[in-house]
């Protein structure tokens, strides 16, 4: 799988993340992530971690049954712990759930749930000393990455195994990448970065595995993603609006109004600046042009984009949400009590997850369907057909659509709920688990998909602009066939196309073409 890593707003040195027992936000997920931001714990974190710490202590130390403090774990919840073996007890759940396998997690996911997993610590209900989660921001801050593979979380119980990956590197063991990308043992790693792996106590083995952080991780690196993706997916669709002779009266803002889903008029005021001024949407407005209305995919594009933008914007409310929660079990609460909850499961965010990639299989489906009309000589209007410079001898662009309908049938795959299963597991104790991990890995590949489906629509509408000369685009569009000339060769005879896609994907990928388009429009929704 190649990861999606759609450059977002964020520029220059990220600055630091300090890590307060309140909310993160998602930029603050994505900075350290993705962008290297250092994380600092505040005082008032220092201080929620000794208060539960010391409520911890004293349960430790009684003959009150405790989940996962003086009882064992999963189906073993009713065997009793003796005191002097609690400590072991934190430090075998540890080696036993890092039982992950497959190929490695990308870096970025990573450093997401270590940073989200801190966060949990910083809010004062998990109990963990100031020293661990200490050892966590260092070595976030070393670009320790510990190796976490893509199967081993059910999202129940938190993503237990991938967590478990970067608990056992704290004690020293398992395998981590440095801040070169070399794969080296976890113990040699921290001496080089002068840290001391941490020797677990009471409950701190539980802790440090028990949350949904690498789905909520996943989760906002897709949010900030598909943002966007959503703003470019409007971009390519003008480009393709203008090259195909359609109309912009569709995109009106009364007309919009009737029906005013708010991130459907957002796509609708993106498509007026972008086509605002364009001598070829002018060329064809007069009362001699007998089309009465375009195809859905050019005219109901603010609505299926409207709707993708609305999807997004529901999951941000969740991610929100669980960006101002602690999530473990069992929970240390104010008052000094340790109860056991469910708030581990990952429900919330796996429905969301899978909600995501529906929208992005959608967003996917009707930019494709455009490219084909571009291609097919008996409805673009004009166009030669496949865009090729001698149809017949050269064939254009019409393998790259075969690509993009080969991705597309791949976005409508990925789109199939991970949510909806469910299988039992630890004797039967855990019997609904969420796999919201795995709807979070599946939508990290919706979103490379999206992206590919995207560049080629991109590229093929502006070969169909270039070709409608001498009329001129609207300024806008302009700007984007003109950076992405500068990467790839506009209409000419047959020529090597996989590099071309490849270059237009990495365009998209550093948000080159949507920069350009607002260096004319300034910034879009």
């Amino acid at each position: 799988m190649v990861a999606a890593h759609v450059a977002d707003a964020l520029g220059g040195i990220p600055a630091t993340v300090v890590v307060e027992p309140t909310a993160l936000t998602v930029e603050q997920v994505v900075s350290v992530a993705r962008h290297g931001a250092p994380v600092q714990l505040s005082p008032r974190t220092i201080a929620a971690l000794d208060t539960a710490r010391t409520h911890v202590e004293t349960h430790a130390a009684s003959d009150t049954a405790i989940y996962g403090v003086s009882t064992g774990f999963g189906a073993l919840a009713s065997t009793r712990i003796d005191v002097d073996l609690r400590d072991t007890l934190q430090h075998s759940l540890v080696r036993s759930h890092a039982a992950g396998s497959g190929p490695e997690v990308e870096e970025e996911v990573v450093r997401a749930l270590m940073l989200l997993r801190l966060h949990t610590f910083a809010t004062g209900h998990t109990g963990v000393r100031a020293k661990t989660a200490q050892l966590y921001a260092d070595m976030i801050n070393a670009r320790i990455t510990p190796v976490v593979h893509e199967f081993g979380s059910l999202g129940c119980s938190g993503d237990l195994a991938p967590l478990a990956h970067c608990a056992l590197a704290a004690i020293g063991e398992g395998r981590v990448r440095d801040g070169s990308g070399t794969l080296r043992p976890a113990a040699e790693a921290l001496a080089h970065a002068g840290l001391q792996p941490v020797t677990l106590s009471a409950k701190e083995g539980l802790a440090l595995i028990n949350g949904t952080d690498g789905m909520l991780g996943m989760l906002c690196l897709a949010l900030c993603d598909l943002s966007v993706l959503a703003t470019t997916a409007d971009i390519t669709c003008a480009m393709s609006v203008e090259a195909l002779l359609g109309t912009d009266r569709v995109f009106a803002d009364d007309l919009q109004a009737v029906r005013p889903h708010p991130g459907q008029r957002a796509s609708a005021h993106n498509l007026r600046t972008l086509l605002a001024n364009s001598a070829i949407v002018a060329s064809h407005r007069g009362a001699d042009c007998s089309d009465v209305q375009d195809a859905y995919s050019l005219r109901c594009a603010p609505q299926v984009a409207g709707a993708v933008r609305a999807t997004i914007a529901h999951a941000a409310d969740v991610a929100g949400i669980e960006l101002a929660s602690a999530v473990d079990n069992p929970v240390v609460l104010t008052d000094g009590r340790i109860e056991s909850n469910g708030n581990f499961h990952g429900a919330p965010v796996g429905f969301v997850l899978d909600f995501l990639a529906i929208a992005a299989a959608d967003l996917g489906s009707i930019s494709e369907r455009r490219t084909d009309r571009l291609l097919d000589p008996a409805r673009n209007q004009g166009l030669p057909a496949f865009l090729g410079d001698s149809p017949g001898v050269d064939s254009g662009l019409m393998i790259a659509q075969y690509t993009q309908a080969a991705i597309v049938s791949e976005l409508k795959r990925l789109a199939a709920p991970a949510s909806v299963d469910s299988i039992p597991s630890s004797a039967m104790q855990e019997d609904h688990v969420s796999m919201g991990w795995s709807a979070a890995r599946k939508l990290r590949r919706s979103i490379d998909a999206l992206t590919r489906v995207l560049a080629i629509e991109a590229m093929t509408a502006a070969r169909a602009l270039d070709l409608r000369a001498p009329l001129a685009p609207a300024p806008a569009t302009a700007a984007v066939v003109e950076r992405l000339r500068k990467a790839v060769p506009g209409p000419g005879d047959d020529r090597w196309l996989a590099p071309e896609i490849q270059a237009t994907v990495d365009l998209l990928l550093t948000d080159e073409l949507r920069n350009a388009v607002q260096t004319v429009t300034g910034p879009l929704a």
